[in-house]
């Protein structure tokens, strides 16, 4: 029995994603094999090749898989899968995209989003937002499911390298093509690879507010910014900045949340975060009673202070 994981990248660079997939995979007891799809992304699967517990690296190194589409990709995974009993990806926007494909396509069903490997055939996901868990055992013959990367530690990375083989590359699909990406740029850690994240709520008032409190705690520390749902749809901060269960899942080793009650979708993307602090002037708000630390005061007074002695 042998484990195929999907390995993601930006044909420069293995994501921290990657590392946390194979170490679930690594609970199955199998050999693992990591699958690197991409254009010009050799450098990539020399990364991969060094990561522990990886016996072989397999590349599809070509121009139609440059975006990685999932119509391309998910093709491309269902012709390797003869030889696999686990297909395994990270649940990032990627995995999402094409992994359920690959299902539809196998005629299997597919486990989302796990948390724990309980044995070969076993995993727990959470369900109801984070509050309850659910154990799923499949009978499939291929097994494929999709990794909560913040619930498993990074694979560690060695100096001995695993042979890479080249694997062809399929026909274009031709029906979907690229067409543009619009990326944010920012000198900060990406949100969900953070290992410190400073998250602001509806209390902030503004994006002016954003900008001159949050911000510069966030400097300080080195952290990514993050946000509440309220504090998005107020319009204080992108999008791309919510964490809880409509937004990004984040497990940092230090979270603070300023101005944030705790919502049940939040408290369901940042519950597994090492260690919480919470600053408000609601102490009988949710997430006091989910965080480590809780500052009671108010955040217009508390941050600057704070600020100032970091």
């Amino acid at each position: 029995m042998t484990v195929l994981v999907y390995a993601e990248h930006d044909n420069q660079n293995l994501k921290p994603a990657t590392l946390s997939t194979i170490t679930a995979a690594a609970a199955l007891n199998e050999p693992i094999h990591l699958l690197v799809v991409g254009a010009e992304c050799h450098a990539v699967a020399e990364q991969a090749s060094r990561i522990a517990g990886v016996a072989q690296v397999l590349v599809a190194d070509s121009a139609t898989y440059a975006h990685q589409l999932a119509e391309n990709t998910a093709k491309l995974v269902v012709s390797l899968a003869g030889d696999y009993n686990y297909i395994v990806a990270p649940a990032t926007t990627t995995g999402k995209n094409f992994l359920p494909r690959v299902a539809a396509l196998l005629d299997v069903g597919m486990i989302s989003d796990i948390t724990k490997v309980v044995n070969n055939n076993t995993f727990e996901r959470p369900i109801y937002a984070g509050n309850a868990i659910e154990t799923v055992q499949t009978t499939a013959n291929t097994i494929i499911f999709s990794v909560r990367t913040t619930a498993f530690d990074k694979a560690a990375i060695g100096d001995t390298a695993a042979p890479i083989n080249t694997v062809e590359a399929l026909a274009d699909f031709a029906k979907t093509s690229f067409v543009k990406e619009t990326l944010a740029t920012s000198a900060r850690p990406e949100l969900t690879a953070a290992n410190i994240v400073v998250s602001g709520g509806r209390a902030l008032g503004s994006s002016e507010n954003f900008a001159q409190y949050i911000e510069p705690l966030a400097d300080k520390l080195g952290a990514a910014i993050g946000a509440s749902r309220a504090a998005v749809d107020a319009g204080f901060v992108p999008n791309d900045l919510q964490v809880g269960q409509t937004g990004k899942i984040v497990a940092p080793s230090l979270y603070i949340a300023v101005g944030i009650s705790g919502a049940i979708q939040h408290l369901a993307g940042m519950k597994d975060s090492k260690t919480i602090v919470a600053i408000n002037n609601d102490p009988e708000s949710p997430i006091t009673k989910l965080a480590d630390y809780y500052l009671e005061g108010d955040l217009f007074t508390v941050l600057p202070e704070l600020t100032s002695k970091l």
